[in-house]
């Protein structure tokens, strides 16, 4: 005799939070010094003008000014351009 196995098990898994990671601040959004602009896994985006990297590739503002992101030579650039 042919039987189906049940699929009770597939609403069993553990659910879990997001990490919360993306872009925090677009372009031409204000910032403020140590104000976080990107959240990231690897460095999709790379530290600019006025940005640096954190150990967790969180990308954030040295100094206040306006988000600015560019592209150069197919990589992403994150600045930070002071008022």
């Amino acid at each position: 005799m042919a039987h189906v196995k049940s699929g009770g098990a597939t609403n069993q898994h553990h659910q879990r939070a997001g990490k919360r990671l993306g872009v925090k601040l677009y372009g031409g959004q204000a910032v403020k010094t140590g104000q976080i602009i990107v959240r990231q896994r690897g460095s999709d985006f790379h530290a600019g003008l006025n940005t640096e990297l954190g150990r967790d590739f969180t990308l954030f503002s040295l100094s206040q000014g306006v988000v600015k992101f560019r592209k150069l030579h197919g990589v992403n650039y994150v600045d930070v351009i002071s008022n």
